[in-house]
C-alpha cells in the first residue's frame, strides 16, 4: 500500500492486487463484501493517520478507480465544511460518498526514456505495436487500451511492463491534463523506428 497526500484534505493510496490478497480480498470482493471492504478502509485510515496526520473524520468522499492487473487507486476527500457544532455527528463518526470506477486500459510508470526503450524492443518483438507514451513530473508513461495486445495473454504483457516499470499511481487524466504527450498511437512502432 502506497499512500500520498494530495492536499490537506485529500490523500491518495494505491494497492495493489497482492495488497488485497495479503487481506484476503479479491478485486470482486470491493464490489460486493461490504465487512471485509469496511476493515480494509479502517486499515487505509489508520495507515494514513499514522504517515501522513490524515484524520478521516465527519463527511469524507471516497473515489475507487480499478486498473486492470495493477491494482487500485483509492482518492478520500475529507469534506472542510464546518461540522464540528452540529449535533449531527459524533467523534469519529465518518459519513462516506462512496465512488467506483473500473478501467481496463493498462498505465505504466517508468524512471527513464532508456527502460521504455528497453520494453519497446521487447513488446515489438513479439508484434506488440501500440501505446501511447507520456512524459509528467521527469517520469514516462505508457498506455495501453484494453485490446491493444490482441491475443497475447494479457497476464503475460503485464509481467513484462512490470520488469522495466510500475504500475502508475497517477491517473490517465492527471497526466493527460497535467503532463506532455509524445506518442498519440502506436507508439512502440515509433520508438522501434526512430531509437
Amino acid at each position: 500500500m502506497r499512500l500520498e497526500r494530495l492536499t490537506y484534505n485529500k490523500i491518495k493510496v494505491f494497492l495493489t492486487f497482492d495488497d488485497l490478497l495479503e487481506r484476503g480480498l479479491t478485486k470482486e470482493d470491493l464490489w460486493h463484501d461490504a465487512p471485509k471492504v469496511q476493515q480494509l478502509f479502517r486499515d487505509m485510515m489508520d495507515e494514513a493517520s499514522l504517515e501522513l496526520g490524515f484524520e478521516a473524520d465527519g463527511p469524507i468522499a471516497v473515489e475507487v478507480f480499478s486498473l486492470q492487473a495493477q491494482g487500485m487507486v483509492v482518492i478520500v476527500t475529507k469534506e472542510t465544511a464546518d461540522y464540528e457544532d452540529s449535533d449531527e455527528f459524533l467523534d469519529e463518526y465518518i459519513e462516506m460518498q462512496v465512488t467506483l470506477d473500473e478501467s481496463y486500459d493498462i498505465f505504466y510508470e517508468f524512471n527513464t526514456f532508456e527502460d521504455v526503450l528497453s520494453l519497446a524492443k521487447r513488446m515489438f518483438a513479439l508484434d506488440i505495436t501500440g501505446g501511447s507514451l507520456y512524459s509528467y513530473q521527469q517520469k514516462y508513461y505508457l498506455l495501453f487500451e484494453d485490446n491493444e495486445f490482441g491475443d497475447k495473454n494479457v497476464d503475460n504483457m503485464i509481467a513484462l511492463l512490470a520488469e522495466f516499470g510500475n504500475p502508475a499511481t497517477v491517473t490517465t487524466y492527471r497526466v493527460n491534463e497535467y503532463g506532455k504527450e509524445l506518442m498519440k498511437e502506436q507508439a512502440l512502432t515509433q520508438i522501434n523506428k526512430y531509437f
